[in-house]
């Protein structure tokens, strides 16, 4: 064990729920993420490894993050929540936290200080947006198309606009089965302007104009839940064009030889991060705040972006950013925050998300059964 692993092993076991030692924790943990190729780089940036410290342990996969919201409810007024450690985005993070289904973290006793000393509130900075919320990655929703499925004198696609060009562009798409995003665009495709968007949306009348404009396109949309659908609906040329999230588009053309092409604007920069759920015994908290701790730190999270183009949540990870572990190729210029890809981006609200969800949810969900 090198001495910076056994540095950090040693704080996490101090601090983990009052804790002293290891024989105070539990032996294994159920850890929820979204599955695929991000679950793929969790596992090995820092779950392996961690395990590989701790052979004592064992740790479970559920790849359940887009029901997170629920089940935890659901677990809660049962009285058995049979999680430790959940990824979430930063919306539901706020939302579990507000309904006391998440545990607050103190971030500069239970999360490690960066290399220099910078202490982790710091180093976040303004990505700690819950007190239950503990950042991993920067990532985006964004689009992608394939040139060869659309028309031969239709010009490359630059704004996500082209979504709901029906004329220029025609053929199936792939949307997800959720107002998150969609509404987003939608009304800038509408006409709304993008520092205005939250304002329309937050009325009876913006929502209704939001789902107006999906409505042109509705008929045409094949919708998604699991995040691995669109790269295959349009490897397999079931539609011309999709969003989903930046690092699932990466890993099918970079990684499978997939002919599609990015369309980064407008992309919806959002976060992606842990909770631990309420309720856990002493023994179970304890482990799951020892491997948080393990988890976000510096080198892990710089690690994770070996296996996948999502930029680290801490400031002094990026620097360690480099080639893909397997393909060797610069990752930087495949981040969202790459200025080449951040021209034009769309800032998603935490806040307004957490407020609105619920309610913009049963209204989208009814326009689609409609």
């Amino acid at each position: 064990m090198t001495p910076m692993k056994t540095i950090l092993t040693t704080t996490a076991l101090t601090f983990a729920a009052g804790f002293a030692n290891a024989q105070d924790m539990a032996k294994d943990m159920t850890l929820v993420s979204w599955g695929g190729a991000y679950q793929k780089s969790q596992d090995l940036a820092y779950v392996q490894p961690y395990l590989e410290m701790h052979p004592e342990v064992s740790a479970t996969w559920d790849s359940s993050s887009n029901e997170a919201v629920a089940k935890l409810r659901a677990m809660n007024e049962a009285g058995n929540v049979t999680w430790d450690v959940v990824d979430v985005v930063a919306s539901d993070a706020i939302r579990l936290c507000d309904e006391g289904l998440a545990m607050e973290i103190d971030p500069d006793t239970q999360l490690a200080a960066a290399p220099d000393g910078t202490s982790a509130a710091d180093d976040f900075g303004d990505l700690l947006v819950s007190d239950c919320f503990i950042p991993q990655i920067v990532y985006s929703t964004t689009a992608a198309y394939r040139p060869d499925l659309l028309p031969a004198d239709a010009p490359a696609p630059d704004s996500i606009c082209a979504m709901f060009d029906m004329e220029t562009y025609p053929g199936k798409r792939t949307l997800e089965k959720r107002p998150i995003n969609n509404m987003e665009w939608a009304l800038l495709c509408d006409g709304v302007a993008k520092d205005e968007v939250y304002d329309v949306l937050a009325t009876e009348e913006g929502q209704q104009r939001g789902l107006a404009k999906l409505d042109t396109i509705k008929d045409q949309v094949v919708w998604w839940s699991a995040a691995a659908e669109p790269p295959q609906l349009l490897a397999d040329g079931e539609i011309v064009m999709g969003t989903s999230y930046n690092g699932r588009w990466f890993s099918a053309i970079e990684e499978q030889g997939q002919p599609f092409k990015m369309l980064w604007d407008a992309q919806v920069f959002d976060l992606d991060g842990w909770i631990i759920p309420a309720g856990l015994s002493d023994e179970r908290k304890a482990r799951a705040l020892d491997f948080i701790m393990f988890a976000t730190d510096t080198q892990r999270l710089a690690d994770q972006a070996a296996y996948i183009s999502y930029g680290p949540a801490r400031a002094s990870s990026a620097p360690l950013v480099g080639q893909h572990a397997e393909l060797g190729i610069d990752m930087a210029p495949h981040m969202p925050t790459d200025p080449n890809n951040a021209k034009n981006t769309f800032l998603y609200n935490y806040e307004f998300w957490a407020d609105y969800r619920d309610d913009i949810d049963a209204k989208f969900q009814s326009w689609l059964a409609k």
